[in-house]
């Protein structure tokens, strides 16, 4: 039996990745994958960067890697978008940017007789946002393969990011897995009245599965567990004094809030998803 740690969502967050890190190497595991989103967000994309390349064997790319990692000279972008791009471009030399273009869209291996497929967000896409308030279509959309997956079988299990959110659930006997945020833990259900410690969301996150890699006609034992490691929040933030979206980033991390809610329940609203008590 081998255990996996895989990781993703990291945002540039040098506290976050260290104390993940640390956990996974006091838990003795050996081999970790990441799923993306290494850069953006945090002051540090380029320090996390070059952790990730040391300690993870597998490494795909995300969609705020894909972003960044480009060149958008004659790209028709907002202000906004435009000053962001450069700020977080300017951490990153040009080898780490053709590195992150390079990444590959998914990863695929056999675990005790399971196909399981990593990917960012979705089989098609890189931006894609499926999560548990979809619909079972769109969760089951996740195991089908695309033209950017290594093989055109369907996927016995799933494991992806991008939604900040760690979730999984059993679809026509197969596993969707999120392994949530390392550097951006976020919860998009969230009530006054009803929340309680914010640290349940904004704590690191990760997630580890157990099996019998490489083992593709034997069908075995196969876990997976999510774990959720505290850490200094107040550190991060103080070495990104110069991040040009400071509030927003202070907003994300201490209170485990997207920075654009709009923007989310839109995307609700425009999927058919009832977000009346939301």
């Amino acid at each position: 039996m081998e255990r996996i740690a895989i990781i993703s969502d990291i945002h540039g967050n040098l506290e976050a990745l260290k104390a993940v890190f640390k956990d996974i190497e006091n838990r003795g595991i050996k081999r970790i994958f990441c799923l993306g989103d290494i850069v953006s967000k945090g002051a540090n994309s380029s320090d996390c960067l070059e952790l990730v390349r040391k300690k993870c064997e597998v490494i795909i790319r995300g969609n705020n890697d894909q972003f960044i990692a480009k060149d958008r000279t004659n790209d028709n972008l907002s202000e906004i978008d435009r000053e962001r791009l450069d700020w977080n471009q300017s951490m990153l030399t040009l080898e780490q940017r053709q590195f992150l273009n390079n990444l590959p869209f998914c990863y695929e291996f056999y675990m005790s007789g399971s196909l399981v497929r990593l990917f960012h967000a979705s089989p098609k896409l890189i931006y894609d946002f499926i999560g548990d308030l979809d619909s079972i279509e769109n969760k089951r959309s996740l195991f089908l393969p695309s033209e950017n997956t290594i093989s055109q079988e369907m996927a016995d299990i799933v494991i992806y990011g991008h939604i900040h959110i760690q979730c999984s659930d059993n679809l026509y006997n197969r596993i969707r897995i999120n392994v949530g945020s390392v550097g951006n833990a976020l919860d998009f259900i969230r009530n006054q009245k009803y929340d309680a410690n914010v640290m349940q969301t904004t704590r690191a996150n990760y997630a580890i599965i157990e099996g019998e890699y490489g083992e593709k006609n034997k069908v075995g034992s196969f876990s997976y567990q999510f774990v959720k490691i505290p850490y200094n929040i107040d550190k991060e933030l103080d070495a990104n004094k110069s991040n040009i979206e400071r509030d927003s980033y202070i907003h994300e991390l201490k209170e485990g809030k997207y920075r654009d809610s709009k923007r989310i329940k839109d995307s609700f609203i425009a999927r058919h998803i009832d977000i009346s008590k939301i």
